[in-house]
């Protein structure tokens, strides 16, 4: 981790935005904020990867309900629209593929285009899963389990899926 901390302390705001700004999908704002914590601090404030993740998932957690959907709506549907027009990110379109929905049938396509379409027409964001380590049948599973939630109930839990996805991307830096 040595290593690390070298490189973290050693970026300016420009580039420790560009490396950490996808960290959250799309949503840069967390990267900079993180920034500004760590010109506060001195120099080591970013002593290793968890310490950074716990930074960035406190600027989640304090900021509005407001920009919590906006983070929310920042995300693309699982097996959705973006990834059949080529616009996903690199990071979701390689979650994605690792999780097989690269691979869906027509039927299979069909079936997550209905989910994703109930999902995002009653809670107002699409649904999120962190999705790596999964399969196609535990996310149709999670949709299942979830669709039925109340909104503060689901809101809550796709905020905790954000970070376990802000988590996974961390550790693969």
């Amino acid at each position: 981790m040595q290593n690390q901390q070298a490189v973290f302390d050693s970026l300016n705001q420009a580039d420790f935005i560009s490396v950490f700004g996808g960290i959250y999908e799309h949503s840069s704002w967390v990267a900079e904020q993180a920034w500004h914590q760590k010109e506060q601090h001195p120099q080591g404030y970013f002593d290793d990867i968890d310490t950074l993740k716990q930074v960035m998932k406190g600027i989640v957690d304090q900021s509005s309900d407001e920009q919590k959907l906006m983070l929310l709506r920042a995300h693309p549907d699982l097996a959705g629209k973006a990834a059949l027009s080529g616009t996903l990110t690199n990071e979701s379109k390689a979650e994605q593929a690792g999780a097989g929905l690269d691979q869906c049938s027509e039927e299979e396509l069909a079936h997550f285009l209905q989910l994703n379409d109930a999902y995002r027409s009653k809670f107002g964001f699409p649904f999120i899963m962190a999705v790596k380590g999964a399969t196609k049948e535990q996310i149709l599973s999670g949709f299942e389990e979830r669709t039925p939630n109340d909104l503060e109930t689901e809101f809550n839990r796709a905020i905790n899926e954000v970070h376990k996805i802000a988590g996974f991307r961390l550790a693969d830096l």
